[in-house]
């Protein structure tokens, strides 16, 4: 009988061969929004630059299994967070942070006025998996997916190691699928 790992290739293999999905090569932006890194650090742009402290970025890049094109360190400031985005060069981004509920967490307002269409689903199932390892605080993270006008797929995710390997794991598993859609290449 296979392994757990074994099974996990062989599903992710099986849905990239979906008929739903084009052939193509997946970029991925990231975005950290983090006051208390940029005050440190400023803001940062560039894969290179990305801090020892930002260990979520780093797991976020470690378990991704597309190529991280782009990395940008900004504030929970709703226009820096905008600008980060829409200045991203991947078919994806993924932003990691700010999207709990405290007065500061902005992530999720900075975002929604520039979705075209929002993926509930992403959010449902990030909540529904983390619900498992949490309980009932799994309400408390706002984690959502959409598509941007210029059709880039976004992926808000909280800032936290454990909820960035959740997400990743999920985003993992339909990144191809959801950006062929998203391009209108099938």
């Amino acid at each position: 009988m296979p392994d757990n790992d074994s099974k996990f290739i062989f599903s992710v293999t099986v849905k990239l061969m979906h008929k739903h999905e084009a052939k193509i090569e997946v970029r991925v932006s990231l975005v950290s929004v983090s006051t208390s890194k940029s005050k440190k650090y400023g803001c940062l742009k560039g894969i290179n630059s990305i801090p020892d402290e930002d260990e979520s970025s780093k797991i976020a890049i470690e378990e991704l299994k597309f190529k991280v094109i782009d990395y940008q360190l900004v504030s929970d400031n709703e226009y820096e967070i905008q600008r980060a985005v829409l200045n991203s060069k991947g078919e994806i981004v993924v932003v990691i942070g700010g999207t709990g509920i405290t007065p500061k967490d902005v992530t999720v307002e900075a975002i929604k006025p520039l979705i075209k269409k929002e993926l509930e689903g992403f959010g449902e199932v990030f909540r529904y998996e983390s619900y498992k390892e949490v309980g009932v605080n799994a309400i408390l993270s706002r984690a959502f997916a959409g598509i941007l006008s210029n059709r880039k797929v976004i992926f808000c995710l909280p800032g936290s190691k454990n909820a960035v390997r959740l997400g990743i794991g999920i985003i993992n598993k339909i990144a191809v699928h959801v950006v062929s859609h998203a391009l209108g290449l099938r």
